[in-house]
This record gives C-alpha cells, sequence and structure tokens, in this order.
C-alpha cells in the first residue's frame, strides 16, 4: 500500500544533518512526532530511508553552494550533526571545519533564523587533539555568523545507532580478555540520543543564544562502564589494565581484520585526558544501566563498522 503523504500541524520547516545516520535520526523523530516539517542533508541520498516520505531528501552539495543555499530555502532551523569521527581518504577534520563553513554560509544566504549545532564537550579550538580542535573551530564560525544559536556539548552518546558502546560489547563477546588504558579511572557521562534530541529541540525554542555542557544524570570511570557492559552482556572476558600502547595496538590489530577503525590514538588521549567529562552540565533523564538492561541481548551482536556507515 502507498503510503500516504503526512499532514503537518506546525508550518516549522527544520533542516535536520543526517537524519538517515544517528543523532540527526532521533532529534529527526522528535520533530515529526511534533508534527513539524523535516528536510534533511546526507552523504547517502541513495541509502534506505526509514521516514519514507515524511521527510525530504536533499545532498549536502558541498562543492555547489548554490545548490546548497536552495536546499535551506524556508527552513527556519538548521539542526547541525555534521562531522568526522576520524579521517579516510580525502576526507580530514580540516575538511569537515571547511565544509561547516561552507554550510554556514548557506544558512545565512537562505535565511535560516538558528542554528542548533551538536559538538562535544571540551570542545577547544586551541586543543592538541584535531578532534577537539575542529569541533572548537566550528563552534566559532557559529557564534561568528551573526545567526541565533544553540550550541550542546554532548559527552558520549549512547543508543541503539551508536558504534562505541557497541563495539565495546561486541569486543566482550568476542575476545578472551579487554585491555583498558591504564588505570581505567578517567571520567565519561553518556547521554542517551534521545534525551540529547530533545535538549536540542528545547534551545531551538529558546530565546537567547547559548553553549550548553549536556550530559547523562549517571557519571562512570570507564573501567566501571566497561565492568557494567560485560555484566548485562554475560561476557567471560578478562578485563586488563595496561600500558596505553598495548590496548592501542591490539586495536589497530582488530581494525585490520574488521576493515574499519576500532579506536584511533586521539580518541585513547582524549578519554585519559577526562575529556568527555564535565562538572558543569544540564542532564538527560535516561539512566546508563536501565537503557543497557533493555538492551543487553541487542547490543554487540554484529560489529558496527564507522567506515560502512560514512564513507563505503
Amino acid at each position: 500500500m502507498e503510503k500516504l503523504e503526512p499532514r503537518y500541524e506546525s508550518n516549522k520547516l527544520n533542516m535536520v544533518t543526517g537524519a538517515l545516520s544517528y543523532t540527526g535520526k532521533y532529534i529527526t523523530k522528535r520533530l515529526l512526532s511534533m508534527k513539524e516539517r523535516v528536510r534533511t542533508l546526507t552523504v547517502h541520498p541513495d541509502r534506505e530511508n526509514p521516514f519514507g516520505r515524511e521527510i525530504e531528501l536533499f545532498s549536502y552539495n558541498f562543492d555547489k553552494l548554490q545548490n546548497l543555499i536552495e536546499s535551506l530555502k524556508e527552513v527556519e532551523t538548521l539542526f547541525n550533526t555534521y562531522w568526522i569521527r576520524t579521517p579516510y581518504g580525502n576526507m580530514t577534520f580540516e575538511k569537515a571545519v571547511a565544509n561547516t563553513k561552507i554550510l554556514v554560509e548557506a544558512a545565512q544566504k537562505a535565511g535560516v533564523q538558528k542554528i542548533v549545532h551538536i559538538s562535544v564537550t571540551n570542545a577547544n579550538a586551541k586543543s592538541d587533539l584535531p578532534y577537539f580542535r575542529g569541533k572548537g573551530e566550528v563552534e566559532r564560525i557559529i557564534q561568528e555568523s551573526g545567526l541565533k544559536y544553540a550550541i550542546l556539548r554532548p559527552a558520549l552518546i549512547f543508543g541503539r545507532e551508536d558504534i562505541l558502546i557497541n563495539n565495546i560489547a561486541w569486543s566482550l563477546r568476542n575476545f578472551p580478555f579487554f585491555g583498558l588504558f591504564g588505570a581505567g579511572n578517567y571520567l565519561v557521562q553518556p547521554i542517551y540520543a534521545d534525551d540529547l534530541a530533545e535538549l536540542a529541540i528545547q534551545a531551538r525554542d529558546e530565546e537567547h543564544d547559548k553553549v550548553i555542557n549536556v550530559a547523562g544524570p549517571d557519571t562512570y570511570t570507564f573501567d566501571q562502564l566497561v565492568h557494567l557492559i560485560k555484566a548485562k552482556v554475560r561476557s567471560n572476558s578478562k578485563i586488563l589494565h595496561l600500558p596505553p600502547v598495548i590496548p592501542l595496538i591490539f586495536a589497530k590489530i582488530i581494525s585490520l581484520f574488521v576493515k574499519d577503525v576500532l579506536l584511533t590514538k586521539d580518541e585513547m588521549q582524549g578519554l585519559m585526558e577526562n575529556l568527555l567529562y564535565v562538572e558543569d552540565c544540564v542532564k538527560g533523564k535516561t539512566n546508563f544501566i536501565s537503557w543497557l538492561d533493555e538492551n543487553k541481548e541487542f547490543l554487540g551482536r554484529q560489529y558496527a563498522s564507522e567506515l560502512k556507515r560514512h564513507y563505503l
């Protein structure tokens, strides 16, 4: 049976980057539940679209500014989740920053009123780590754009589509040991993707520009996080505290076999430097351990590939 055209109860038109991927998908679900109109920008317009004709699909077209402007016309709010986790091929963090600058320019020329941007905790344009430095540079571009903005800085985002948490569970299910970097006492504050989406929409509807840290209700050491996942998936893997270089080498070996990037040195450093933790933050309501309990049978059953999702 042909799907009926959706009926919208609101005239608000939103652009959500990456609605077919992860964080953008949760924002899109919430906007549609509010009967608002949604467009998306995607790298893969040919991929399966779970929303059907409920949303309009456009390609990013970073090399065709006018096309990008046209896709943003009549849009009131741009929810921006565009970023890369790791460089691949000719895509670098520097190029991701340049692409975001083009997107912001297109939003200005199209008459977009506000940008709600998903950044990361401790984003800093002067950071030694390219991921956090790039995120900081993007924040600066948005703040200097002249557009209204809300910048949300989540720590570790979890959800069914997440790669990091899933692949920790996958490793615990499939290997006799799991290596932590050193003591494993660095902190993380996992926030549920749907809670982040709710906070993003709330930020859209607030009048003043803002930069806010957002996190889940609980804080864990990374050691605690891994032990929680191990218990929930009933793993017999032994968790070892090792010099950081050893788990990193092991991760590189696994990456070769799965043809992906399991973990990077920068991600390891970010964790160990407590960059996924902040003291002052707005907290979501979903408890990580409760979510784990609900998803324990699903989590880590299959490896989740970063490269397949975003590049291949």
